[in-house]
């Protein structure tokens, strides 16, 4: 039988490891754990363990977001994660495009059921900007000049439930064939 966190800090760190997030829990999300699971909802006390077990090591900050120092990383949901195949790696001598680079691709977009919904011979934009769909953020960054790619977008990284009407259905999965030509 699992012993009852005593402590604000003790509680945070149980609904951090109970939301199993792959890029941290918000504060956000641990006060509405802390307010289901333990009845817990002072907001200064709160802060206040957070801000302690940053400073005494116990957590980890990134951005908003907070994880448990020492606990493993955990896997991202299938449903949130881009299928990457390179089907040639590009220029080995050229830095990989990363977050901030402006890159020009050329690329095709597909549906499921192989009906193209969108093509670009030359289509730029900043990675990680949020120009794009996360898809592509994920999918593109790490590409060399030159190289090919095929990316498996699901549907939460690409247009979600809504879709993009008229050519992408709501919760659709995109097949991209993507080529890096030029990062400035």
């Amino acid at each position: 039988m699992a012993k009852t966190p005593k402590t604000v800090l003790d509680k945070i760190v149980a609904a951090i490891r109970a939301q199993k997030s792959p890029k941290g829990s918000s504060r956000q999300a641990i006060v509405k754990y802390l307010k289901s699971e333990f009845d817990t909802d002072n907001a200064t006390a709160v802060k206040s363990a957070l801000k302690k077990g940053v400073s005494c090591g116990k957590l980890v900050q990134s951005g908003q977001s907070f994880k448990v120092k020492g606990d493993a990383e955990y896997e991202a949901p299938a449903d949130e994660k881009v299928d990457i195949v390179d089907v040639r790696v590009g220029d080995e001598d050229v830095a990989p495009a990363e977050r901030g680079d402006t890159v020009v691709v050329a690329y095709v977009g597909k549906l499921d059921d192989g009906t193209q919904f969108d093509a670009a011979k030359r289509f730029d934009f900043t990675l990680g900007a949020g120009d794009v769909i996360k898809g592509w953020d994920v999918g593109i960054a790490g590409m060399r000049v030159g190289g090919k790619r095929k990316l498996t977008v699901p549907s939460k990284l690409g247009y979600g439930k809504k879709g993009s009407s008229p050519d992408i259905p709501p919760n659709a999965t995109l097949h991209f064939t993507v080529t890096l030509k030029e990062i400035r």
